[in-house]
């Protein structure tokens, strides 16, 4: 089968990005990114997308109009393409069985009966969102039961491996794209149209194939053991403070062992995202489901772990500044879950500033690429009063700004402008002494201590 026309429900951070790529990359084939938010499509036919991420204006310009489009058009869209990718929301249930655990499948399975409602013919169906193991079962079973026009399908799982920051890089030169699919000549014939698609521009032994069940799986384990080196990495943070070593130091050492590897060393204060503690916790709820209780408790601990960096963070601030911040001036130094991406969702950023104000202390807040509506409505989302946030909340244009008149500075994201800092102009600016507390590790302590600050800096022994 040969695929002329594609269509991806859903236009947020993988699906607009890897339609981008492969409408640039496959010129032939017609790519069509649909979702009902008006707002998120008009900016993404406009000059300014509704993500930041290096790379991505380019892709889309190259392809844009040409053989790329966005559209609010769903039922069209459905109907024209060969090839359907499913890349809508799959969040964490609040509510009933599985809450706080389980993914909330309500939007996958909206999407597979409005593709039966409309689709005709033959039609692939790519489950490109992160869900649950055997989640494709459940999609064929509504599309048979849905289907009146006699249409056919092959259900797939493509997860996705991004990177934010870099993920036009991940999009470009991956290390590897991962297709899993029914093994009957159907299925096969299937994995092989939308691997083809793929190896226009991939080499095909980075193009991986396996059943349904494994490919779904995949994608949670990636995400759980990248979220597992964090945590052990910060929990040795921890122990690194207390006796003195440096954590760089001992995760440069640790990771020249080839068994081991230097990436995801880096002591922070904790992961954040879309996809890491969401996608652990529907781990967990799964080994729980099949009962395998000790299985569920090894990994709930990653994301304890996880939690208690960023509680002990605030910890630190808090005695460091003589046990209260009431009325204090922090400057917040970032507020993104990571650089390069203006994607907040479960940044460690949202917690620390969530504590702070409950402490009643006064933040200064500056990210070179987050709103302040987008700060805002996140502080209000984890239970700050609006009152509070109105009254104790003030947007910086620069770091300096931030830090005028600041009993501290909190480094919460690692914006590579934050490295360059002119720290003597940053210690004139503050009220004395002056403190830094760098929970991402981007200012050398050395410097911090010779241009007359009282630094604190995560894993980094005193």
């Amino acid at each position: 089968m040969s695929i002329k026309s594609i269509c991806c429900l859903g236009a947020g951070y993988v699906g607009g990005p890897t339609m981008a790529m492969i409408a640039a990359k496959c010129p032939d084939i017609q790519v069509t990114v649909a979702d009902m938010n008006e707002k998120r499509i008009a900016a993404w036919n406009s000059d300014t997308l509704p993500i930041y991420e290096p790379g991505l204006d380019a892709v889309v310009a190259s392809a844009r109009g040409r053989n790329l489009h966005f559209t609010t058009d769903i039922r069209g869209s459905i109907a024209a393409a060969d090839l359907i990718f499913v890349s809508v929301g799959t969040p964490t249930k609040s509510y009933g069985i599985g809450a706080g655990r389980a993914a909330d499948l309500r939007y996958i399975e909206s999407a597979a009966r409005l593709i039966a409602e409309v689709s005709q013919g033959h039609k692939i169906i790519v489950e490109k969102s992160t869900i649950p193991v055997k989640t494709a079962t459940a999609i064929t079973s509504i599309l048979a039961a849905n289907s009146t026009t006699g249409a056919t399908f092959q259900v797939l799982s493509n997860p996705e491996f991004l990177a934010e920051g870099t993920a036009m890089e991940d999009l470009m030169c991956p290390d590897r794209v991962l297709i899993g699919g029914e093994t009957t000549p159907e299925g096969n014939a299937a994995v092989e149209a939308l691997a083809a698609v793929y190896a226009r521009w991939i080499p095909r032994e980075r193009i991986l194939t396996t059943n349904l069940w494994s490919s779904e799986l995949s994608k949670l384990v990636a995400n759980a053991f990248l979220a597992q080196r964090i945590s052990s990495i910060n929990s040795i943070s921890a122990l690194c403070e207390a006796t003195g070593a440096d954590v760089d130091e001992v995760a440069r050492a640790v990771g020249m062992d080839s068994r081991i590897g230097p990436k995801f060393l880096k002591a922070s204060l904790g992961f954040g995202g879309s996809c890491f503690q969401k996608d652990i916790l529907n781990l967990v709820y799964l080994c729980d489901s099949f009962n395998l209780p000790h299985v569920a408790e090894y990994w709930r601990q990653v994301i304890h772990l996880n939690d208690w960096q960023k509680s002990r963070f605030v910890e630190k601030i808090v005695r460091t500044l003589y046990n209260t911040v009431n009325g204090k001036r922090i400057g917040v130094l970032g507020f993104a879950f990571k650089k390069d991406t203006n994607d907040t969702r479960e940044s460690p950023a949202i917690h620390v500033c969530r504590d702070l104000l409950l402490e009643r202390a006064h933040l200064a807040i500056y990210d070179p690429r987050v709103s302040r509506e987008t700060i805002q409505q996140d502080l209000l989302d984890v239970g700050v009063p609006a009152d509070l946030i109105a009254s104790n909340i003030e947007f910086s244009p620069d770091p300096y700004t931030a830090a005028t008149g600041a009993h501290a500075l909190a480094t919460l994201t690692e914006w590579d402008e934050f490295r360059t800092l002119d720290l003597p102009r940053l210690h004139d600016l503050m009220l004395k002494p002056a403190f830094i507390f760098d929970g991402r590790a981007v200012l050398a302590s050395d410097l911090l201590k010779a241009h007359g600050f009282d630094a604190f800096v995560i894993g980094k022994g005193a």
